[in-house]
């Protein structure tokens, strides 16, 4: 095979809109956004709480946030198997090689990522607003709602981090979806795949795909730092 051979394949097949290639594309993103909007959901306000509050068990709960930072994915994609295989403890959920559990170890993955990074933004907030809750005398949750709301724009490129770090996965979701094809099949696996069996075509068409989000993210990330700087404040 030529060297612009897979090149030539891919481009056709991402010209044509190949179904096939469309669906797995679609699922990738669906189970992405999802394991980024629940890691939100749990880290955010998780962050907040670490940043503004002091509580028992709180420096354990940063140094096991930071610890999974570099937790391997295979690692993770083993625990949630045995998790929500037929002999574990969530069996009943059925959702082993399924996009359900792919969507599980994602979460698991990027929740560390979410509450680390939103963990420093809300400490810098909680700094420069400290004086002012106490004047105030606002409740816990009032003073997490305000940090979120007022770093809500930084918290964006948390997310952009997130979904980086999710739609790149390959360990964890090949372990608990199974690489099943029109069910749990996503581009990171399907890029694995063909590429083992000699497919290049169809595995550099998901690679330009994935290299085009992961530099469109980062474009997004560097605006929204650009934008803040220019105001005069730090993200």
């Amino acid at each position: 095979m030529e060297f612009l051979t897979p090149f030539k394949i891919a481009f056709s097949l991402l010209l044509a809109a190949d179904p096939e290639l469309m669906g797995i594309i679609r699922l990738s993103m669906l189970i992405s956004l999802s394991a980024v909007a629940c890691s939100l959901a749990i880290g955010l306000p998780v962050g907040a709480l670490l940043a503004s509050m002091k509580f028992p068990g709180r420096q354990a709960i940063i140094i096991l946030s930071n610890t999974l930072l570099s937790m391997p994915p295979v690692v993770v994609g083993l625990i949630i198997y045995i998790l929500v295989s037929q002999s574990g403890p969530l069996g009943w959920t059925n959702i082993l090689y399924t996009p359900y559990a792919m969507a599980l170890a994602q979460t698991v993955l990027v929740l560390p990522i979410s509450i680390a990074l939103s963990r420093q933004v809300f400490e810098t907030l909680n700094s420069e607003y400290d004086r002012l809750f106490i004047s105030l005398g606002i409740s816990r949750w009032q003073r997490i709602k305000t940090l979120v709301f007022d770093a809500r724009i930084a918290l964006v490129t948390i997310a952009l981090a997130c979904f980086g770090r999710a739609i790149s996965e390959v360990g964890a979701v090949i372990i608990v979806g199974g690489n099943i094809r029109h069910v749990s099949r996503v581009m990171t696996t399907t890029i694995a795949l063909e590429t083992s069996k000699g497919e290049l075509g169809i595995a550099m068409a998901l690679g330009i795909v994935l290299l085009s989000i992961a530099l469109l993210v980062n474009v997004a990330s560097q605006f929204i730092s650009a934008h803040f700087k220019k105001a005069g404040l730090d993200v």
